[in-house]
């Protein structure tokens, strides 16, 4: 069996919770449909968003920004974001001679609270050991091509420390708004296999 293959069977955790949504669904008991929307939600909204204004502060506030690199814990805590999942954090920034790139080697460590639910890719087998085997390979095949001056830095979170990319501001941006910047700040790239457009077209969170 190859690889792809093997990473389209789900775990055992992930068929006994598919077993529970389809007996409650049969029953009557949930929607799916309520169930597909508050995944999306949380996935896409919710956390991604917390995560975009952290940035988007830290983008018009230097002294925020400092505060976040320094204690990310009480730097999010000033704007309501922390707890379950989201306990010990720390801020890295990039810039033009440094790009981070988070993973969890182990498991799917992540910083809920800021960015939502971890996304499939994040969880795969593939992602989390070829990111700190080949992490320029990794970012290239989300469309990132580095130029081979840029350090590029992998950070592996756990459950005791996750981490936060804050990105570098993209140019053009000097006369928007802190809630127009946080529009254009998107989950990939807090993890980092992303950079941030100028254009919110075509960005997802």
């Amino acid at each position: 069996m190859d690889e792809t293959r093997r990473q389209a069977i789900p775990s055992d955790p992930a068929l006994r919770v598919k077993s529970l949504e389809s007996l409650l669904v049969e029953k009557g008991l949930v929607d799916p449909k309520a169930v597909d929307a508050l995944i999306d939600t949380y996935e896409h909204k919710i956390g991604p968003r917390n995560g975009a204004r952290v940035v988007a502060r830290a983008w018009v506030d230097s002294d925020y920004k400092q505060r976040l690199l320094t204690n990310a814990n009480a730097a999010l805590a000033e704007l309501g974001y922390g707890g379950l999942q989201g306990e010990h954090m720390v801020a890295v920034e990039n810039s033009a001679k440094v790009h981070n790139l988070v993973v969890c080697t182990l498991c799917s460590c992540y910083p809920w609270p800021v960015l939502g639910l971890p996304p499939v890719w994040y969880k795969s087998a593939p992602y989390r050991s070829r990111s700190v085997i080949d992490p320029r390979g990794v970012l290239r095949e989300f469309g990132l091509e580095l130029s081979r001056d840029v350090e590029v830095r992998v950070w592996d979170s756990t459950a005791e420390l996750r981490y936060i990319v804050v990105p570098e501001r993209p140019a053009g941006t000097e006369t928007l708004s802190e809630e127009q910047l946080a529009g254009l700040v998107t989950r990939d790239s807090m993890v980092g296999v992303a950079k941030v457009a100028a254009s919110s077209e075509g960005a997802r969170l």
